[in-house]
């Protein structure tokens, strides 16, 4: 991913600090804002200003000095990894879970919706929550969270009882993702850039690996990802504990509703609403999608099985992973932020017509869901660059409400698509994925009088990592 060299007058600055920087670790100050809210905006970021500076203006570090940093910074990377595979973690074992639990494809689908709508109401109130308790606090506790309730989903003996146990998840994730950011970048050595490239890698390698380890485990028992998980993110609890030291600033304070109040801003919200109708469609792909792969297999005489599913949902995660990092600011700074997320979402609506139109051709649909992948990359950081850009609110309070508005929209995906293949057909939900993100088109370019602030990108490295983290955080 490309480095904006220098930030526009109107694009907020990093302030030092000690809480989070919103949800995915970006606070700003914006000039001629009043007092409070700059208060509220020093609270959301750990990085030093000279760093930020350094990163936008220097370019991005060699791969060499990015991952020479503190051990502190590969703890947080190796538990943010992680975090980042829990996206596609679940997708390989829902059949599995759905014929030994006795459960329908739609119960199975729940453990999305559970997730999602606690995510989803976490994230409103994440900043405010860090800067009560602090950056390392806030990623242990939300750690510990996922420790908790990922190794009690293992043991579950229900479906109802793991997707009451996934809400829990949802929210340890919440407050994980909405800090690690910052606290990575406050820990770097040097310039903040390395520990941001260290970050994006992290990324990558999570939202590739994901649906591959859970494959991988989920072909001995459903149990073992959840179990997986919670072992794993104990050794990036006790590095965290361990190697990141205590911060010796008291965070500044965010009022709890200031991301509701956010989104009284007409930018914020029509890019809140699209994102609504377009994370509907992602998560049709996501969450459904394994049911109607695994019966093109059987009508072909195979068994595609967790690992089968794992395999084709790796190829998704690497291709969203890629032109997340790649991808999306080439073409943002080719097209403008606008023009690319038409152009992308008119894409969406073909991959969800043809996921429709081929459900009877396994191989077409692997293929269809890989190039959903590649378009959903773009989408995800180009409609969170979108955001950072549209508004004069501080970054941390944007970010804040966009990320926990656009959950809602995962979250009914995963309860309705079940029901409505089950009433009306297997490609139905496809269908109506389509249909909404032509809504979401169709709010996006209505709306597009509120995004005058937009043109091309502006952002430094820190910003960009931000983007891409709360666009593809789930």
């Amino acid at each position: 991913m490309s480095t904006a060299s220098t930030a526009p007058a109107d694009t907020p600055t990093s302030a030092a600090g000690d809480s989070p920087m919103g949800p995915s670790g970006t606070g700003s100050t914006t000039t001629g804002a009043s007092p409070s809210t700059q208060a509220a905006s020093a609270a959301a970021t750990n990085a030093p200003a000279a760093d930020a500076s350094a990163a936008a203006t220097h370019g991005r570090p060699s791969m060499a000095a990015a991952f020479h940093q503190p051990r502190s910074v590969w703890a947080i990377a190796f538990a943010a990894t992680v975090s980042f595979m829990g996206i596609g973690l679940v997708d390989p074992i829902l059949p599995a879970i759905s014929e030994e639990l006795h459960a329908s494809p739609t119960q199975a689908m729940l453990l999305f919706t559970s997730y999602l709508f606690i995510t989803a109401i976490a994230m409103l109130f994440t900043s405010w929550i860090a800067s009560r308790m602090g950056t390392r606090t806030t990623l242990l506790v939300g750690l510990a969270l996922i420790i908790v309730f990922a190794g009690l989903a293992a043991a579950g003996t229900s479906v109802d009882e793991i997707i009451a146990l996934r809400g829990g998840w949802g929210l340890g994730n919440a407050l994980f993702i909405s800090t690690a950011l910052a606290a990575i970048v406050g820990a770097s050595a040097g310039s903040s850039a390395g520990a941001i490239m260290l970050y994006e890698t992290a990324l990558g390698i999570g939202m590739a690996f994901g649906p591959l380890l859970g494959g991988l485990l989920g072909s001995w028992t459903w149990r073992a990802p959840f179990a997986g998980t919670a072992v794993l993110m104990a050794l990036g609890f006790i590095a965290i504990m361990a190697l990141l030291p205590r911060s010796a600033a008291k965070p500044a304070p965010v009022e709890p509703t200031a991301a509701l109040r956010a989104l009284g801003d007409p930018a914020l919200r029509t890019l809140a609403c699209t994102a609504v109708f377009y994370n509907f469609s992602f998560f049709t792909l996501l969450a459904y999608s394994p049911f109607p792969l695994s019966a093109a297999a059987a009508a072909h005489g195979r068994e595609l099985g967790a690992m089968g599913i794992g395999w084709v949902f790796f190829g998704w995660g690497l291709g969203l992973a890629l032109t997340s990092v790649v991808g999306a600011p080439i073409l943002t700074r080719a097209l403008g932020l606008v023009r690319t997320l038409v152009a992308t979402m008119a894409g969406l609506i073909a991959v969800m017509l043809l996921m429709a139109a081929l459900q009877s051709s396994l191989a077409a649909m692997v293929v269809v869901i890989i190039a959903g992948g590649l378009l959903q990359g773009i989408m995800n950081t180009a409609l969170t660059e979108t955001v950072m850009e549209a508004t004069a609110l501080p970054r941390s309070v944007a970010s804040s409400a966009y990320s926990g508005v656009r959950f809602f929209g995962g979250a009914v995906s995963a309860a309705v698509a079940g029901p409505i293949a089950a009433a009306l057909g297997a490609p139905v939900p496809y269908l109506v994925a389509a249909l909404a993100i032509a809504v979401g088109i169709v709010i996006l370019l209505t709306g597009r009088g509120t995004l005058h602030r937009v043109t091309r990108p502006h952002l430094s490295a820190e910003e960009e990592a931000t983007a891409i983290t709360s666009g593809d955080e789930v």
